[in-house]
């Protein structure tokens, strides 16, 4: 999917045999890609719902460079292409979203911006606060070096906080497509602005939203989706913080009881008819 003058972005859909009753678009988390959610999208193709996942700007098989982003908008410039890409393959056909971490605060500054689009929006482990927040002396020095230095690796994600169970930790760090280096200056500053911003404007989202998390994910603090779930004007919506459960909630020992809510919470919202 390429426009004049733009990056080719990356994405890939599962389908079920019949017409899809419903949509899902997935939009992962920072350094990761599409190709991680391919056990969730036939979970629900199976189920007569069709995925459809892009790879971020820098991302697994997207043009961009590993690790780098100029600005939180070109993630935003993305997903519309890729949402008007999806939309235009099945029109009429109900739209959900789905975040994850990064993905997760994406998610919720496009639906600022095209809310009314979707029938629905599920969050796991967004990035709304983070257990890594720079104190404010560290921050200005991360915006300095974001003007100075901008693709200067700065901070790295830590496998193991990703799942407890072995196997999918291994999987991650094996995977080629992930980024196992360090996000750049840049990067962090946008992320962080991003996270700001929607502290101010979080009231101005009013779609049905499903709002889930681990209560033992270090790597995104539940607390911002508890903070998130109290300050968006959603009269419809739902907060599921899961004991014991690491960030990748969909990549846990419980991630089949964990699909089968976000199944039945999107049959619930779908258009009667």
């Amino acid at each position: 999917m390429q426009g004049e003058g733009q990056y080719a972005i990356y994405f890939q859909c599962w389908l079920p045999e019949q017409t899809p009753k419903a949509l899902l678009l997935v939009v992962h988390g920072a350094g990761e890609h599409s190709g991680r959610y391919r056990h969730v999208a036939e979970f629900f193709a199976a189920q007569g719902v069709g995925v459809a996942a892009l790879d971020h700007r820098g991302h697994g098989r997207s043009d961009g460079i590993p690790g780098h982003i100029d600005a939180f908008g070109d993630y935003l410039a993305d997903l519309t292409r890729f949402h008007n890409d999806v939309e235009e393959r099945f029109p009429d056909v109900p739209i959900f979203l789905l975040g994850h971490s990064l993905g997760g605060l994406i998610v919720c500054h496009y639906l600022l911006q095209q809310q009314d689009r979707f029938v629905g929006c599920i969050l796991s482990g967004a990035l709304i606060q983070s257990s890594l927040q720079p104190g404010w002396a560290q921050m200005g020095f991360i915006r300095l070096l974001a003007r100075l230095a901008p693709q200067f690796g700065i901070m790295q994600l830590d496998a193991s906080g990703v799942s407890r169970d072995p196997e999918e930790v291994k999987k991650y760090v094996e995977d080629p497509l992930v980024l196992h280096g360090k996000a750049s200056a840049r990067m962090v500053r946008e992320f962080f602005a991003g996270m700001a911003a929607l502290k101010l404007g979080a009231a101005g989202i009013t779609v049905p939203i499903l709002i889930l998390h681990g209560d033992a994910d270090v790597l995104t603090s539940p607390d911002g989706s508890r903070e998130l779930c109290q300050n968006i004007s959603s009269t419809d919506k739902t907060l599921i913080i899961y004991p014991g459960l690491y960030h990748e909630i969909f990549n846990e020992p419980e991630r089949l009881d964990v699909l089968e809510q976000v199944l039945k919470w999107c049959a619930l919202r779908l258009p009667a008819g």
